[in-house]
């Protein structure tokens, strides 16, 4: 029988590419929706017409049991939350409550439906959990590159409802014996990534000019610094991760920074065009408190999983921008994610 996935997610950037990785691997894949209408539904159904929709909702304890119970998954991906920063600000107590406390939720939906408990231990045969963690628990980071090891001291309330969620995951692990992973992801980048993204800004500002849509694109801080890859390479991680023998925590990321400066530099550069013609710097667009450097060191999933990114990142800023050029001159709305190949 083919195994199952249960990803929570599923409309998303990450869990768009997982499905498709999944479904090339012989899965059986379902995605967690909530009940309430969703303009995305409709876009998973077209794009990912194998997959099979599950209601649920990271806020509700009994639909994720529910959901759990229906699909009996071999492997549940929970890549779920508000993952925004800038909004975690706006949004602190949901984003606690789907990023943080959501994480808890599934974890408790997969023990009571495995039987689980301080006197049963889990079995051989137990559902498989990836937990979704973030570069962003580092915030203030400690030092650089930031490893498995790596102290966190998170600069916002999504870094700080994601590093409950990864010690969470630690806890049902250690608690439990449940198998249960967190993939501390850095920035990972694509097409299908949000509008409100810095490089899905990017690379649509970029097209926007080209075309002669607009005249200027305003940013924060160019300075910052992070280490982007290609999301497609970062979901393979994910399902390795579950693979193992041993279920264990892991960096992912390239090992190489750029700062926005750069990323600007080789968008426009990608398109033809002078980026000093057109960026203008906002300080109304910094965070309240910025995170200048993130880095990964990602030598255990080297060693340990044999995994490696296969996209270069200046590959990855001209692939996003030729898109997003096709993308709005066929009169396509970035909103919709109707750059989604």
């Amino acid at each position: 029988m083919a195994r199952r996935a249960l990803i929570t997610g599923i409309t998303g950037q990450d869990g768009s590419y997982l499905a498709e990785h999944l479904l090339s691997e012989g899965y059986e894949v379902w995605g967690l929706v909530r009940g309430q209408a969703n303009p995305r539904v409709s876009r998973v159904r077209k794009l990912l017409q194998d997959v099979q929709l599950v209601r649920g909702d990271l806020l509700d304890q009994g639909s994720l049991i529910s959901a759990v119970e229906k699909v009996r998954p071999d492997e549940v991906y929970n890549l779920g939350a508000i993952s925004f920063v800038p909004m975690s600000w706006e949004q602190a107590e949901l984003t606690a409550e789907v990023t943080g406390m959501g994480v808890l939720r599934m974890l408790e939906a997969i023990r009571v439906c495995s039987g689980i408990s301080s006197r049963t231990a889990a079995g051989s045969d137990q559902i498989r959990f990836y937990q979704a963690s973030s570069s962003e628990m580092f915030g203030q980071v400690r030092e650089t590159p930031q490893a498995e090891t790596t102290p966190f001291h998170p600069r916002s309330p999504y870094g700080v409802a994601k590093a409950y969620g990864h010690f969470l995951t630690q806890n049902y692990r250690e608690s439990y014996g449940m198998f249960a992973v967190s993939g501390i992801l850095f920035n990972h980048e694509s097409p299908r990534r949000g509008a409100e993204f810095v490089t899905r800004k990017v690379s649509l500002g970029v097209a926007r000019i080209k075309l002669g849509l607009a005249s200027e694109l305003r940013l924060g801080n160019l300075e910052a610094r992070r280490d982007w890859g290609y999301a497609g390479d970062y979901v393979r991680a994910m399902h390795m991760m579950l693979q193992a023998e041993a279920p264990e925590d892991y960096v992912i990321g390239t090992g190489r920074t750029q700062s926005v400066r750069e990323l600007v530099e080789a968008a426009f550069s990608a398109a033809g065009l002078d980026w000093e013609q057109y960026v203008v710097c906002d300080q109304a667009l910094h965070r309240p408190a910025e995170v200048d450097l993130l880095c990964a060191d990602p030598k255990k999933a080297r060693v340990q999983l044999g995994w490696e990114p296969s996209v270069s990142f200046e590959e990855l800023v001209a692939t996003m921008v030729e898109a997003d050029i096709k993308l709005l001159s066929e009169g396509g709305d970035p909103d919709q994610d109707s750059s989604w190949p």
